[in-house]
């Protein structure tokens, strides 16, 4: 008999602890689950089902089993039954990362590797990338996405229900209000971002995403017979992204710590944590866990002056130190053939891309060109990872490092621009990797701006920094100077990549996307038979570096509120 997820927490313990509301569940979960829960009613069909649990800006230290300050009984249990993956890479912000699980391939490969996708760029994920839940349904799968899309919209060609999924509900932009879906793109371009499949969801207005969202799964997992079809849902929650927003029984249990952004943080943590309660509830009742793949990942480091932490990690949301970059992650599965264990194989998150064709039964041709590794018998059985290097990645377009030259990369590359790269057990950055202090749980907002950017003008003329990952996690001993041996190969692996990258696509924002124009809802606004003219706006922006960086001089104002609230836009 397989043990249940939450061995030790019973419905009422976890009731007392504020982490489940006798109102969020159905009476069908009250009434059945001393019959269910410890059992599935099917024989396991193949193959197996994939339930990819993503959350947003969930920061390294914010999950109990890396003795935080927030519980997750549900999570903690989930990866101590499983393999937690402590060596695991994700993207610093919100589109690269879905992108590359979605695609398998660098953002390089794409045109996304400069920031996120606006609400009124056109732009969207390329149209000549192969799905990974386009590869699903050609294997068989049922395929469904629920919560935040983030990866464009401006045509409906755009749209999740065209890019591979059989059905979607949730949000198409970046952040939206928990309750009321309201999604501002600036001072009155606001507008409603709830939708069910391609239309408006108008009629869900008023009821929290995380329960929503989890209620939409359930429903899933409840009409879907899993002896039929192999089923992919792809889950990215809202939260524990901005605005922090969460019912107050999840708030109680933390009344004692002092830093109140962190305490609503702590809360919408811990109403993730009973929602991913409720669903593996859910894949048991309904006779799917048994042939089941839950896989869980952030999709970005935390955002401290939100309420999040990386602690001990360097850097924050939004930086290529690892506080932005590592994640949490972890696969429970009955299929695991080495299960309570810690993995430190590398893994980053392209890699799930052709891990999951090969589970669901597919060959190596499904996966010919991408940047991802099929990491499954590292991650079942142990064995090494085939990954030795991950591009993190190569942003032309970001402000460039005044201090940085060709000179100053050997005649090699040049570091004023950003780019990171690990290799083995080396870790290199060039450019400016963003604010890179470290930061502790505790720390109350409220300081003055300028006080967080003190660790990233402590050495202004800096442009390289390269470090031992595996025997310095938390980079606090650059070692560019002792080893520029290990600079040269890297900055040398870096011109290998950046020969293969496509340009960037950023375009200016359209006028035509304001919801006003729109019905008062973020929908596509431009028809599918209009062209598109990437070459003539990207191509531009890629030379006109300088041009950008004298502007962003007279901006000072805005930086510095942008300091506080960069990771609350993206």
């Amino acid at each position: 008999m397989a043990t249940t997820a939450l061995t030790g927490f019973s419905m009422m313990s976890l009731l007392s602890l504020g982490y489940l509301t006798w109102d969020t569940m159905s009476p069908n979960q009250v009434e059945n689950e001393p019959d269910h829960i410890f059992g599935d009613r099917s024989s396991t069909p193949q193959p197996p089902h994939i339930i990819f649990i993503m959350t947003d800006d969930q920061g390294f230290n914010d999950i109990g089993y890396h003795s935080s300050d927030i519980r997750t009984p549900a999570l903690d249990k989930l990866a101590a039954d499983g393999v937690k993956l402590e060596n695991y890479y994700i993207q610093p912000i919100c589109t690269p990362s879905r992108s590359q699980l979605i695609t398998g391939r660098y953002q390089i490969h794409t045109g996304l590797q400069h920031s996120i996708i606006r609400p009124r760029q056109p732009n969207c994920l390329p149209f000549d990338q192969v799905t990974l839940p386009q590869r699903l349904q050609e294997l068989g799968y049922s395929t469904h996405m629920v919560g935040k899309w983030h990866l464009g919209f401006y045509k409906k060609e755009c749209l999740p229900t065209r890019r591979g999924f059989d059905t979607y509900f949730g949000s198409l932009t970046g952040s939206v209000n928990y309750y009321t879906y309201d999604s501002c793109d600036g001072p009155g371009l606001c507008g409603f971002d709830l939708h069910e499949g391609e239309a408006v969801a108008w009629g869900q207005r008023g009821k929290y995403s995380t329960h929503l969202y989890t209620q939409r799964v359930r429903k899933i997992l409840a009409t879907h017979d899993p002896q039929s079809q192999p089923l992919f849902i792809f889950l990215s929650f809202q939260a524990v992204h901005t605005p922090l927003q969460s019912p107050r029984e999840y708030i109680y249990p933390y009344r004692g710590l002092e830093n109140v952004a962190r305490r609503k943080y702590a809360a919408m943590v811990s109403a993730v944590d009973e929602a991913v309660r409720n669903i593996t509830y859910a894949l048991r009742k309904y006779g799917y866990y048994q042939n089941s793949v839950i896989i869980f990942s952030t999709d970005n480091g935390g955002q401290p002056l939100s309420g999040g932490s990386n602690w001990p990690l360097r850097g924050r949301k939004g930086t290529y130190w690892e506080g932005g970059v590592r994640g949490l992650g972890f696969v429970h599965s009955p299929l695991l053939r080495r299960k309570r264990r810690v993995s430190k194989a590398l893994v980053h998150i392209t890699d799930w891309y052709p891990t999951l064709v090969g589970l669901a039964g597919g060959n190596e041709s499904l996966t010919e060109g991408v940047d991802g590794y099929n990491v499954w018998e590292a991650i079942s059985e142990g064995k090494e990872s085939p990954r030795l290097e991950i591009l993190h990645n190569i942003d032309p377009l970001y402000n460039h490092a005044r201090s940085g030259s060709l000179q100053k990369g050997y005649g090699i590359w040049n570091t004023a621009i950003q780019a990171s790269i690990r290799a083995g057990d080396w870790k290199l950055l060039t450019g400016d990797p963003g604010y890179g202090d470290w930061t502790p749980p505790q720390i109350l907002p409220g300081f003055p701006n300028g006080w967080w950017n003190l660790e990233r003008h402590t050495q202004p003329r800096k442009s390289v920094w390269l470090f031992n990952i595996s025997g310095d996690p938390y980079e606090r001993f650059d070692l560019s100077e002792q080893r520029p041996d290990v600079v040269k190969e890297l900055l040398a692996r870096l011109v290998y990549y950046n020969r293969t990258a496509v340009p960037v696509r950023y375009p200016s924002e359209d006028p035509r996307a304001d919801p006003v124009l729109n019905g008062g809802a973020w929908v596509p606004w431009v028809g599918d038979e209009e062209e598109d003219s990437w070459d003539s706006v990207y191509q531009k922006k890629n030379k006109d570096w300088k041009k950008k960086l004298k502007q962003s001089k007279s901006r000072s104002f805005f930086r510095r509120l942008n300091t506080r609230i960069m990771s609350n836009r993206i």
